[in-house]
């Protein structure tokens, strides 16, 4: 590899000139005059899928880190799969990230597990998946190279409140409060807690909880949150010195806000450079000691139960048919909405995934279920001759469009090689077929 052409594009990187920085590392790659050691392609692959990130093209990032993933001697598979999938999920395909983040856990050689559970709990969080959600920012919160646990914690006070577990919420509240934290971030977690108190009947407390969130002045409470506070407010007021707190909690309104990443939150992405020392990390006081571990001891088993027998308490009865017809319709506005939406993105269904692995699964016998209709039996049998048969073909990456998608496809020849295929497709009615296919050599600029 050549080094010096290597060097100046990182320091462009590091300066921010991530175009710059692309075109050295393209540079670098295309290079011959100096042969290439083991893993240095999967690594140049690599930076290159990071300046594909940082100039908003996670679709190019993925190609890019599928071919970094294919070089056999790069070893950093699980940082590969994590910022996969954290394209993916910036790409709202939250299935493909889940899937990508699963890969990066497994890899036994990851060595900071945190990013991808992380990323994986989100996702899950987007599909509707509490339970499954809560597991995965447990293990994050378990990682003990985890620098910043208390962003786990509290995406696991979320979860547990999803699943109406608001003891175990405030339990995950109060670990994370063993960590430093920017003042708005506290400021979001005193009012998650209060909602969090709330929903357990501890008016006393939620009122404290809320207070100390608007104390400063600086922050304000969301909707759901105000709701609370008020009725914690009216349930003191009403409380004689000898009261207990009644459970006067609203399960109608959802748990103060999230804590989402993006592609620039180091708790997520991998650069692919070496690791950063967990000590440089403002805020880093090492693994949670507290002595209320019940949340840690959720078995994951009770945690998906949980989420298919979610029970709401205490509803208000006044005016109930009402609401309930109010919401059906904003659910169908919704869903309505949502496959429009879909629609102009180039969702469809057969996706364009699913018919790209109907083609490779008999490409001499694809028909009309495959290809569109204008194509005559001699144009799809010569598209289809240098095709190879794939049952388990990879699908490196789709770009969609509301009429037109392209999707890249590599399949493993029996001599064990490997073919990559340019796949266009256009929309037939709400699903894809296949228009035309080539061979496909991924560029390098």
């Amino acid at each position: 590899m050549n080094n010096s052409l290597f060097d100046q594009a990182t320091i462009r990187y590091d300066n921010k000139d991530y175009r710059g920085a692309l075109r050295g590392y393209t540079a670098c790659l295309q290079d011959t005059s100096v042969p290439f050691s083991l893993g240095e392609v999967g690594l140049i692959y690599h930076r290159i899928g990071n300046c594909l990130v940082k100039l908003k093209n996670p679709t190019e990032a993925i190609q890019a880190y599928a071919q970094a993933a294919s070089d056999v001697a790069y070893s950093v598979k699980g940082a590969l799969q994590n910022n996969i999938g954290m394209a993916y999920a910036s790409l709202r395909d939250y299935n493909n990230a889940k899937l990508h983040f699963q890969q990066a856990v497994e890899d036994p050689d990851y060595d900071t597990p945190y990013k991808a559970y992380m990323g994986l709990g989100n996702a899950e969080l987007k599909l509707g998946n509490s339970a499954e959600a809560g597991v995965a920012f447990r293990e994050a919160a378990l990682d003990e190279g985890n620098p910043d646990p208390a962003k786990a914690l509290l995406n696991l006070g979320i979860c547990f409140m999803a699943l109406d577990r608001p003891q175990d919420a405030i339990a995950s509240y109060q670990s994370a409060q063993e960590f430093d934290m920017a003042p708005d971030t506290s400021n979001r977690l005193h009012a998650s807690m209060g909602q969090a108190y709330a929903a357990n009947g501890q008016m006393r407390e939620a009122v404290d909880a809320f207070e100390v969130a608007i104390s400063d002045g600086t922050y304000l409470l969301s909707d759901s949150a105000s709701v609370d506070y008020q009725r914690a407010l009216n349930a003191v007021a009403h409380m004689g010195p000898d009261m207990h707190d009644a459970d006067m909690s609203g399960f109608d309104v959802t748990a103060e806000g999230d804590y989402y990443g993006d592609a620039d939150d180091p708790f997520f992405y991998d650069e692919g450079y070496e690791e950063q020392d967990p000590s440089q990390y403002p805020g880093f006081v090492g693994a949670y000691s507290g002595n209320d571990d019940r949340f840690f001891e959720t078995s994951d088993e009770e945690l998906e139960a949980l989420s298919k027998n979610l029970a709401r308490k205490d509803r208000k009865r006044r005016n109930l048919g009402l609401k309930i017809l109010v919401f059906f319709i904003v659910i169908i506005v919704i869903a309505l909405g949502a496959a429009i939406f879909g629609y102009t993105q180039g969702y469809g269904w057969p996706t364009q995934d699913a018919v790209a692995k109907e083609l490779f699964q008999d490409p001499q016998g694809a028909g009309e279920s495959v290809f569109i209709d204008t194509l005559s039996e001699e144009s799809i049998k010569s598209m289809c001759a240098p095709v190879v048969t794939d049952a388990d073909v990879t699908i490196d990456g789709v770009n969609k469009s509301m009429t037109d998608s392209v999707v890249y496809a590599t399949a493993t020849t029996p001599e064990g090689g490997n073919v990559t295929y340019r796949i266009n497709m256009v929309r037939d009615l709400i699903g894809w077929k296949v228009s035309s296919i080539e061979l496909y050599f991924p560029s390098q600029a």
